[in-house]
């Protein structure tokens, strides 16, 4: 009960912030722009979105791969917009899925929770980078007018190889970064622990799942192939997301460059923090902003832009992405095989 109510109150916040700012926008123009556009456009702004949902499949396929032969293709994508489904309905927000799908990705390849966890965390980590670090150096190419096809190219490797190489790094001092969390966490898992257990969890337990993570995590050191493969389906979603908002933006009737969307789009993700569903109203009111800002078109047709996109991405992942979640293994806790021994 009280996650729904934290629910709804996350979505009435976020449609009340959303609805300030189109009533100081201009509710009605923002309609009539988005109403005038074309069957066409709209219909590839669906096609843009469905394939930016298949994209994230690519991700998950490379980042479950350790565990136990991993998922299948079609689980893949299966799992990838489960966790987009996730994402719109946990009251704690956007990006807030992976602890969710451990679960389920845990029962499905035999594996333990903190296992799932792991991997998840790390293609997690590549994901974003790859994508702040694609919007950070193309934005630099930008600016100085340097953006042409080879320099994009250049871009893009220069992204997954960095990426690469920082996730080494990391793999590298994983022991430090253990005996970090293990402190960190210890007290807090023993505070939750006492809400459902006789005997709360102790140092020994936290240390334990750490070290199944910290074991999973390490199996990445000698396949950069996969962390490779997670940032590459990482920059295709964002690309395809980018191509969404600059088919709409042109159904709208504003002529604008594809590249500054392709560097905005990642820099929203900031309103994750904020513990609203979907991140309903901020996410759109930042990325609006942005796109009339940097892009240099009207506030108007920027955010019946981002409104259309959203239209078509949140009933898709609300619809697919339930059914997708509906055939999962793993509803049941402790479903999944016993944690092995340390």
């Amino acid at each position: 009960m009280r996650r729904l109510l934290r629910f709804l109150a996350g979505v009435g916040l976020g449609a009340l912030g959303l609805g300030v700012y189109l009533h100081t926008v201009g509710v009605g123009d923002v309609l009539d722009r988005a109403a005038a556009v074309t069957l066409s456009a709209l219909a590839l702004v669906v096609l843009l979105v469905v394939l930016e949902g298949l994209a994230d499949g690519i991700g998950v396929w490379a980042s479950v791969r350790p565990l136990n032969g991993g998922l299948s293709g079609p689980q893949s994508v299966q799992f990838a917009l489960a966790g987009d489904f996730f994402d719109i309905l946990s009251p704690a927000g956007p990006v807030s899925s992976e602890p969710i799908m451990a679960q389920f990705i845990g029962a499905t390849t035999g594996t333990s929770y903190s296992e799932a966890l792991g991997v998840r965390g790390v293609a997690k980590y590549v994901k974003s980078g790859a994508q702040l670090l694609l919007s950070g150096t193309l934005g630099l190419a930008v600016l100085t007018g340097q953006a042409n096809t080879r320099s994009l190219l250049y871009v893009l490797a220069g992204a997954l190889g960095a990426v690469v190489v920082v996730g080494l790094l990391l793999v590298a001092f994983r022991s430090v970064l253990a005996r970090g969390t293990v402190a960190v966490l210890t007290p807090v898992v023993a505070r939750v622990s006492r809400l459902y257990r006789e005997e709360p969890h102790d140092r020994a337990t936290v240390a334990g799942a750490v070290r199944r993570l910290q074991r999973r995590v390490g199996e990445f050191r000698g396949r950069p192939g996969l962390l490779g493969l997670v940032a590459l389906g990482g920059l295709v979603e964002q690309l395809l997301t980018a191509t969404a908002l600059w088919v709409a933006l042109g159904g709208t009737g504003q002529t604008a460059a594809l590249l500054p969307i392709v560097v905005l789009v990642p820099l929203p993700q900031a309103a994750s923090v904020v513990p609203i569903p979907a991140s309903l109203g901020a996410y759109d009111v930042l990325l609006s902003g942005a796109i009339a800002v940097v892009v240099g078109v009207p506030v108007v047709p920027a955010t019946a832009a981002v409104l259309l996109v959203r239209s078509a991405a949140i009933p898709f992942g609300l619809g697919v992405g339930g059914v997708c979640a509906a055939f999962m293994r793993g509803w049941r806790l402790g479903s999944g095989p016993p944690a092995a021994a340390d």
